[in-house]
C-alpha cells in the first residue's frame, strides 16, 4: 500500500514537472519573440490549437478500448495538465486582453468556458468519487431506477402482507402518505448535493414515533421499513451526485468540439486576410 502511495506520488510529480517545464519554455519563447519584435500569435495560436486538439482527443480514447495506450488514470492526468498549459498558452495568445471581435469575442469566451467548466469537472472528479464511498456500495448510474423500483416493490409486498397477518393499518397509512412518493423516484436533490441526511433523520423519527402504537410484530416490520428508507436515501445520494458529473460531461464535452469548431473558421480567416490563400 505504502509503495502504491509513493508510486502515485512520483508519477504526480513527475507530471507537474514537465507541465512546468513546458510552460516555462512557452514563457522564454513568448519573451523572446517580444524583445525580438517579433509577432508570437502564430505561433501561441497553432500551439494553443494543437492543446485542445489533444484534449479533445482524451474524450474519444476514453470510448475506445483498443488499441490499450496508457492507463485511464494516465490520461486523465495528462489532461489535466493539458489543461492548465492550454490556459497558459490562451493567456500568452490573447495578451490578457479581450478581442473586439465578434469571432474573436465568441471564441474567447468559449475558452473560457470550458477552462472554467474544466477545473469545475476536476474539483467534481476529486471530491464525488470520496463522498459516493462512504455511502453504501458502488453503484453504476444507469442501474439506480431498477435498484429503486426493487425496493419500491419490497417495501409495498413488506406492508401487504403486514396488513394481512397484524392488520398494520398504521404503517399501512405511513405508507400511503408517507413512502410511495418517497419511493417512486428520487428525492431531497439539494439535501443530497450538500451532503446533507436531514430528509432521511426526520422520515425515520416520524417513523419511530409510531413505534408506541405497533403490536411486537409491527415493530419488526417497522424496523425493516428503516432499512429500506435507508437504502433507497443512499441510492438517491449515488443517482444527484453521479447525475452531476454526467451533467458536467454534457457541458463540457459539447463545448470543446465546438470551440474546435469555432477555432477552425479562426484559422481559415486569419490566413485568409494574411494572403496565405491568395
Amino acid at each position: 500500500m505504502a509503495e502504491s502511495v509513493t508510486s502515485f506520488r512520483t508519477r504526480r510529480l513527475r507530471s507537474v514537472l514537465l507541465t512546468l517545464v513546458a510552460a516555462l519554455l512557452l514563457v522564454l519563447v513568448f519573451y523572446a519573440g517580444s524583445i525580438a519584435f517579433v509577432d508570437t500569435a502564430y505561433l501561441t495560436g497553432w500551439v494553443l490549437f494543437a492543446v485542445i486538439l489533444m484534449l479533445a482527443f482524451f474524450n474519444l480514447r476514453k470510448r475506445l478500448t483498443y488499441p490499450p495506450l496508457l492507463k485511464a488514470a494516465t490520461w486523465l492526468r495528462l489532461h489535466v495538465y493539458l489543461g492548465c498549459l492550454a490556459v497558459l498558452v490562451f493567456a500568452f495568445h490573447t495578451r490578457m486582453q479581450i478581442p473586439t471581435g465578434a469571432l474573436e469575442v465568441t471564441l474567447y469566451l468559449l475558452f473560457v468556458t470550458l477552462a472554467a467548466s474544466g477545473f469545475v469537472g476536476l474539483y467534481l472528479s476529486r471530491t464525488i468519487p470520496n463522498s459516493l464511498a462512504d455511502r453504501g456500495n458502488e453503484v453504476i448510474f444507469e442501474r439506480i431506477p431498477r435498484f429503486r423500483r426493487e425496493l419500491g416493490e419490497r417495501m409495498q409486498a413488506l406492508v401487504l402482507a403486514a396488513v394481512e397477518t397484524e392488520a398494520a393499518f398504521i404503517l399501512s397509512d405511513f405508507y400511503r402518505d408517507r413512502l410511495h412518493a418517497y419511493l417512486a423516484g428520487p428525492t431531497d436533490y439539494w439535501a443530497h448535493l450538500i451532503r446533507s441526511t436531514r430528509p432521511r433523520e426526520l422520515l425515520l423519527h416520524e417513523l419511530h414515533e409510531l413505534r408506541r402504537y405497533l403490536s411486537d410484530g409491527e415493530i419488526a416490520v417497522a424496523e425493516e421499513i428503516a432499512e429500506i428508507i435507508r437504502l433507497k436515501y443512499d441510492l438517491d445520494f449515488h443517482y444527484v451526485r453521479q447525475g452531476l458529473l454526467k451533467i458536467w460531461l454534457f457541458i463540457h464535452i459539447p463545448l470543446t468540439w465546438l470551440l474546435l469548431l469555432f477555432l477552425l473558421a479562426h484559422i481559415v480567416i486569419v490566413y485568409a486576410f494574411a494572403g496565405t490563400f491568395a
